[in-house]
């Protein structure tokens, strides 16, 4: 990358509390950003409420590759609907400050969690992982593919919630991938290598889920780093050669399904609904909560 293109996503809009986004957007804090983007809470006057707001960096907004890249993501925010799918309101594609308007959702990130407090409970793991599969599904009746299923991308709440629809692509433009999409750790080994015969679909976000999972119950993600004395490829991508990982970090019950999702060979990974299925069985046989408030009392 040139050092222009360096300085073009290194640029901020520096927004304070009470600018204006654009008219009838009022910022109230900076959430954070990517290469081509930054985040702000912000007030909408039109729906009288909080927001997120996506707007491309200053010196990206003329940058048809940035402008492309947005409005693909506008498309799949209109048209996937799913309670599990983060909502949007409202986008403008062109004029100073080009961005799409986003549900605010309260509640942490999953990464965040897992820093903060450690691994997740059995009774907070599946119902996530049956949450995930829920919109993998979905989604992938729908020909879609999210291509970045990871903890920062999961909101935790009622239910969890999926976001970052930026790198997602329809099922027919996978097949034409030539370079490697998504966040290294959580990427299936057919997105590592894409074009290289084994086609890139729904089984690469069945495995997102699988590494999400493990990490969320085990703490750890399941691929160490790869060995400093290792070719590129196999240093940026750990699971390219990396055997099945253990499963003893895992919840008993739940530890075969997680594990089936990190199969290398994209054919033999279960679909969604497969993985969705045996986390409701091990989500059955969990001990039951016990309310002494509603125990029965004897009479006197």
């Amino acid at each position: 990358m040139t050092q222009t293109a360096t300085d073009r996503r290194q640029s901020r809009w520096r927004l304070e509390e009470g600018d204006a986004v654009v008219p009838s957007l009022t910022a109230l804090r900076l959430l954070g950003g990517g290469w081509r983007y930054e985040a702000y809470l912000a007030w909408s006057d039109r729906l009288q409420s909080l927001v997120v707001v996506k707007v491309v960096r200053p010196g990206l907004v003329d940058d048809q590759h940035t402008l492309d890249g947005l409005a693909a993501e506008v498309a799949f925010l209109e048209r996937l609907q799913h309670p599990v799918l983060l909502r949007s309101f409202g986008a403008s594609l062109d004029g100073p400050r080009p961005h799409v308007i986003l549900e605010h959702l309260e509640g942490p990130r999953l990464s965040s969690l897992l820093r903060r407090y450690g691994p997740l409970s059995s009774e907070q793991l599946l119902p996530l992982g049956v949450q995930l599969c829920a919109a993998a599904h979905y989604m992938a009746s729908e020909g879609v593919v999210h291509l970045d299923i990871k903890p920062s991308n999961i909101i935790m709440g009622a239910p969890a919630r999926l976001i970052d629809l930026s790198v997602a692509r329809a099922v027919e433009q996978c097949a034409g991938l030539r370079s490697p999409v998504g966040t290294d750790a959580y990427m299936a080994p057919e997105q590592c290598r894409p074009g290289e015969g084994v086609p890139v679909g729904p089984p690469a976000d069945v495995w997102g889920i699988g590494v999400t999972l493990y990490e969320a119950a085990a703490g750890r993600r399941p691929f160490p780093k790869g060995d400093p004395d290792a070719d590129e490829a196999a240093r940026r991508w750990p699971q390219l050669a990396a055997d099945l990982p253990p499963a003893d970090p895992l919840p008993p019950a739940a530890a075969a399904t997680i594990l089936s999702c990190l199969d290398p060979d994209p054919d033999r990974r279960p679909e969604s609904t497969a993985v969705l299925a045996e986390l409701e069985v091990c989500m059955a046989e969990l001990p039951k909560p016990w309310v002494s408030a509603l125990k029965p009392r004897p009479r006197r």
